[in-house]
């Protein structure tokens, strides 16, 4: 989606100019850049969990000072909208089973505009280094001469269980989580499963599809069956869900339920934590 015109390229950096990576603090970034600072380079900015104002204040502002915007179809995309019309506006998102994008073409468009003289932003749903292949558009650009900046974000990992009232971690329940990915089926997650305290929360990202293998995978390893189990799906946005079952049933409640991603899926008892909660908030006052 275009939303205008590019303005002219105003600077470009030397072809031999070192590569310039700047992985913390930055005063460049913290105060409105020149012209100089603003031109040839990407930044990767996190975009949070999904609702536009849980960008961080930095992200935002650097999104508003960007030529060009290359976004997924997570996190902060309502702001797109109020963006200025000079912007360019690449949406590069991918959903389930459909990535009409592919990974090293997002790659090359990060290069190609920055090339131009632009100041990029890739905007990505919640942290660029959780689960978003935020290192590899990093390295990516890197090798290519582009000087890259890093804006972190808040990760769905920690806040969406948190927009149900889920504690990933609670005194006198569990010390520890362990995130893992669950796209690719339940090795991961195992393997995650086997180096944690055994009363370690797990939680999963992009682990829907295959909840069942993952469920049945962790039952054999030795999780309770009755084992508390809460998926969120689309956290912190008005189409926020959560449906609560335990590790045997999980996969047929979802079904049941018509869960759908994206979804964040909590195993653990602190998912009690929350039972706990509406029952307090369902008091007399």
């Amino acid at each position: 989606m275009e939303t205008g015109e590019l303005p002219v390229a105003r600077h470009r950096h030397p072809a031999q100019a070192p590569v310039e990576m700047s992985i913390g603090p930055r005063r460049d970034l913290d105060s409105a850049p020149s012209t100089e600072q603003s031109a040839g380079r990407v930044v990767l900015v996190g975009g949070g969990p999904g609702a536009d104002d849980l960008i961080t204040v930095r992200g935002r502002r650097l999104l508003t000072q960007a030529d060009v915007v290359v976004t997924d179809r997570l996190g902060a995309t309502g702001l797109l909208d109020q963006l200025p019309q000079r912007t360019k506006i690449i949406d590069v998102g991918k959903t389930p089973g459909h990535h009409p994008v592919p990974q090293w073409e997002i790659n090359e468009i990060l290069v190609r505009e920055a090339k131009e003289g632009q100041l990029v932003v890739r905007l990505k749903g919640g942290d660029p280094f959780v689960l978003g292949r935020g290192g590899e558009e990093m390295l990516h650009c890197a090798a290519h001469g582009i000087p890259v900046d890093v804006v972190p974000g808040v990760t769905s990992a920690i806040s969406v269980p948190a927009a149900a009232g889920i504690p990933v971690t609670q005194r006198g329940i569990t010390a520890s989580f362990v995130m893992a990915s669950a796209h690719e089926g339940p090795e991961h997650v195992l393997a995650a499963a086997r180096s944690a305290a055994p009363d370690a929360t797990l939680v999963l990202l992009m682990g829907v599809s295959h909840l069942d293998e993952t469920a049945r995978g962790l039952m054999a390893a030795g999780r309770s069956p009755q084992t508390p189990v809460a998926i969120i799906e689309s956290g912190w946005t008005e189409r926020q869900r959560t449906t609560t079952t335990t590790l045997e049933s999980a996969a047929a409640d979802a079904r049941a339920a018509g869960v759908r991603p994206p979804a964040v899926v909590v195993i653990g008892e602190v998912v009690g934590v929350r039972e706990e909660l509406l029952a307090l908030e369902a008091l007399p006052g």
